[in-house]
């Protein structure tokens, strides 16, 4: 039996662990182990990529968000009830500043975190002024530091209170470097790889003040970079600074950043806004505020705490890369039984919490040639094959009629692992398909007798019907 291990990237092709269609009735397949027939059974180990920081694993990811709720029409506030809304949510609704500094700190550093890869972009520098949106860039760091980046912090203008001074001291206690202005290079190209612009927010008024002034034309002369690669992106919090909070950018020589992050509710000015990633971090509001406020907003995927809104870029796909960083995989590390090798990775990718690891796509030939891949779930291995469940007037199934020979493909991107099966399919007996169908839960059951596989319906309404139908004929168990 041919054993073949690689260090290549997992292939263009490899299908992303995805929910695979709805098992259907019992009809049990198995690819089994026949060395006569010169069976192939190929593990191949792309090589890891770094691993992507705490946030993106712990949250699910932001690309979920539906384009329904990307583009669906958000409230704007105006100067006035944002503010209006901070006093409620602080004074009757018993919230505290810092509280909301929390978690709209921690909105912008997942924002961040989701778009600009740590492999990337690992230097962050954030500039912080005196108010709220000081705090909460300062909250940001903290959280960056934490998901692996190496946050710098410019924070001109301290502000005494217990609550900032605090703040200071956190950073400083995960040394974080604080950067004079003085020390800040005029071209912050060189030394920064994503730059946060949490000066002011909605509530301030007026012309900004030394040495805000000069930091806000420092950004500005940043943006104006023709070639976006080749400088750091600046993210703003809640507002550009500089920007009038409801008309936005009224001299058009105000910063131009390449993400938003509003707070609570986008302000006015956001509505201005042409970068290419918008998001809306703040999970906080209350039936109260939404109701009171006629507040749009858009659901929040998961537990994520912020969530992309406005026009969702197009992404050059020739550009989409990873930079594969790994321990190199030799040959003399592996088991010299291809089964067992499985198993051990098998059991690696359970223990890491990879969602359904056993999820497999499996690819089929009919007489005529033509290939045919679906996703389908693993439910059995041995040294006599791999084993899956289908419904034998299926597509597959009836591929497999023709043409007994298919391939298996498990791809753990997390652990950048995949696993070759091929050989030829044969069913098992009888006895162990009617015993998986009667182990499974009485609603699949029902589910599977009820839907045809690879059949056209007028829609979702028949499968439904004939759901209930079946319920109430076996009301009685």
């Amino acid at each position: 039996m041919p054993f073949f291990l690689s260090t290549f990237p997992a292939p263009a092709t490899a299908a992303p662990l995805c929910p695979p269609p709805s098992p259907y009735p019992s009809p049990h397949f198995r690819l089994p182990s026949l060395p006569r027939r010169g069976l192939a059974f190929l593990a191949a180990a792309a090589p890891p990529r770094a691993l992507p920081p705490t946030p993106r694993q712990a949250m699910a990811s932001l690309a979920t968000s539906t384009a329904a709720a990307a583009a669906a029409e958000v409230t704007h506030l105006s100067q006035r009830d944002a503010a209006d809304i901070d006093e409620q949510l602080m004074g009757p609704l018993g919230f505290s500043v810092d509280q909301l500094m929390e978690l709209a700190g921690l909105s912008v550093a997942t924002a961040v975190a989701e778009v600009y890869k740590l492999s990337e972009h690992t230097r962050v520098l954030i500039i912080c002024g005196p108010g709220n949106n000081g705090g909460d860039g300062l909250v940001a760091a903290r959280h960056l530091y934490h998901f692996g980046y190496k946050p710098f912090v410019c924070y001109p203008k301290r502000t005494a209170k217990p609550l900032y001074s605090g703040l200071v001291t956190q950073l400083e206690s995960l040394a974080i470097p604080f950067v004079p202005v003085e020390d800040l290079p005029q071209d912050l190209s060189g030394q920064y790889d994503i730059v946060i612009d949490a000066m002011f927010g909605f509530s301030f008024h007026g012309t900004p003040r030394p040495p805000f002034d000069d930091l806000i034309q420092m950004l500005v002369s940043l943006s104006v970079v023709g070639d976006s690669a080749k400088r750091p992106p600046i993210v703003s919090v809640d507002i550009p600074s500089g920007w009038h909070v409801e008309e936005g950018d009224v001299s058009g020589g105000g910063i131009k950043p390449d993400m938003l992050v509003s707070l609570t509710a986008p302000k006015l000015c956001a509505k201005k806004f042409t970068g290419p990633h918008h998001f809306l971090g703040g999970r906080f509001v209350p039936p109260p505020i939404s109701s009171k406020y006629g507040l749009e907003l858009p659901p929040y995927p998961g537990t994520s705490m912020c969530v992309r809104i406005g026009k969702v870029p197009s992404v050059d796909i020739s550009s989409l890369r990873e930079n594969y960083i790994s321990p190199e995989l030799l040959e003399n590390q592996v088991m010299p039984n291809p089964f067992d090798q499985f198993r051990s990775w098998f059991d690696e990718a359970v223990t890491a919490g990879l969602r359904e690891p056993n999820a497999m796509a499996l690819t089929t030939v009919n007489k005529a040639g033509k290939p045919s891949s679906r996703m389908v779930l693993l439910k059995g291995v041995d040294k006599q094959g791999f084993v899956w469940y289908t419904n034998y007037g299926s597509q597959k199934a009836h591929d497999l009629s023709e043409n007994s020979n298919a391939a298996l493909l498990f791809y753990w991107n997390e652990m950048n692992r995949q696993v070759r099966v091929e050989g030829s399919v044969q069913k098992v007996s009888e006895e162990e398909s009617e015993k998986y169908f009667h182990s499974r839960p009485r609603g699949s059951q029902l589910g599977a007798i009820v839907s045809k596989q690879s059949t056209v319906i007028s829609g979702r309404e028949v499968l439904q019907q004939a759901y209930k139908e079946l319920e109430q004929k076996y009301s009685d168990g």
